[in-house]
């Protein structure tokens, strides 16, 4: 009897990402799941995902694949709950920064629409997650240092960074396309939010250059573990 090769490994399954690098269908119904205003409860998440004048309540989730609990959903479910782990820490951030009275006029105006948009986002993950079938990730505690103006700005523009690069992070990963689509449409809110931030405290809008660095899991958590009670 022939021994296998130590070259053979388990199949692994696929990330949308590399599907759609691989197979022209999947690339075809993802554009498609993108670009159609006509997809309604896709398109309500996404407008929810990108900070809609609508209120949180209201934000709808990918309902395709509601009741199913395969691997690929349950894997996306986990990811779902560590967006939604980072949102909500970044909405009562915002909270406590508006509540602090530090900012006003125009500034002041700009951090209470990030925190909203914040709130929309945790309010469409939740949604997202029990589409999928899971239970959405107990609200964590926070705890953030809120000081001076300055110093709130310096950890805003730090903490919508590393939120950009978590969701980049987690791209390969995904196994459904309207998830990915949807968790994209985050990631880009928080880069502008980054991007705007960096301009009020004079720091690069695009500190990794022509191409933004993803950060894995680990990496992330170990970032947020200060600000947790």
């Amino acid at each position: 009897m022939s021994r296998p090769s130590n070259d053979e490994a388990p199949p692994q399954t696929a990330g949308i990402v590399e599907r759609l690098v691989r197979d022209d269908l999947d690339r075809k119904r993802f554009l498609k799941l993108a670009g159609s205003a006509g997809a309604a409860s896709f398109g309500a998440f996404v407008i929810a995902a990108c900070g809609s004048s609508k209120t949180a309540s209201t934000a709808s989730a990918p309902a395709s694949t509601a009741g199913t609990a395969s691997t690929s959903s349950t894997g996306d479910i986990a990811i779902l709950n560590y967006a939604l782990t980072l949102e909500y820490l970044e909405t009562e951030f915002y909270g406590k920064v508006v509540a602090s009275g530090l900012f006003s006029g125009k500034v002041g105006s700009l951090i209470k629409d990030f925190g909203q948009q914040e709130m929309t986002h945790v309010e469409a993950l939740k949604g997202a997650v029990e589409k999928l079938g899971g239970t959405p990730a107990t609200k964590p505690e926070g705890k953030f240092p809120i000081s001076s103006a300055d110093q709130v700005a310096q950890l805003a523009y730090t903490v919508e960074n590393l939120g950009a690069s978590a969701y980049l992070g987690q791209a390969p990963h995904i196994q459904n396309a309207e998830v990915l689509a949807s968790a994209l449409a985050i990631h880009t809110v928080e880069a502008r939010h980054a991007a705007t931030l960096g301009t009020l405290v004079k720091k690069p809008v695009t500190p990794d250059g022509a191409f933004a660095v993803p950060s894995d899991m680990s990496t992330v958590l170990a970032a947020v573990k200060p600000f947790l009670a």
